[in-house]
């Protein structure tokens, strides 16, 4: 009997292929830019994607101090975390954020849209933040990517 054999590849550890990509912040607005970044961490625009498996890509953000938040989010948004004593509920504003570490508000960003298990620590570990233009990994050759031409 002639059949036809379809099988559903799953990537894993071995077989999947990871890249160093780097990805320029600039004018960028902060959401979208970490929505997209995500995506690339998790390994979504892949077409061997698999859900259980670290198959993304390693991401560079440069520029990260020129990031754009839109409407009044600079002082709107809050981030809330608790110190673990009574009264201890400590409130951050963006603003606040962004002047102590510009790039402590993109890598906030980016771990909210991952998993949050183990993976999702795991997938965070391949993410690198620069404030500025020069960053560390150069002798991995990122290549370079345009978030406005993703999805």
């Amino acid at each position: 009997m002639d059949t036809l054999s379809y099988k559903t590849i799953s990537a894993n550890k071995a077989t999947v292929n990871k890249e160093w990509v780097l990805v320029d912040a600039e004018g960028q607005t902060l959401g979208r830019m970490a929505s997209k970044v995500a995506k690339l961490l998790r390994g979504k625009y892949k077409p061997n994607f698999t859900p259980h498996v670290d198959c993304g890509d390693n991401v560079i953000v440069i520029n990260a101090e020129k990031i754009n938040l839109t409407g009044n989010k600079w002082e709107a948004k809050k981030y809330v975390r608790y110190t673990g004593y009574p009264g201890g509920q400590r409130i951050t504003t963006a603003n606040q954020l962004f002047e102590k570490d510009p790039a402590r508000l993109v890598e906030k960003s980016v771990k909210g849209m991952l998993p949050k298990n183990k993976l999702g620590a795991e997938l965070f570990r391949n993410l690198k933040v620069y404030v500025g233009s020069e960053h560390d990994q150069e002798a991995q050759k990122p290549k370079a990517i345009n978030l406005n031409d993703l999805k």
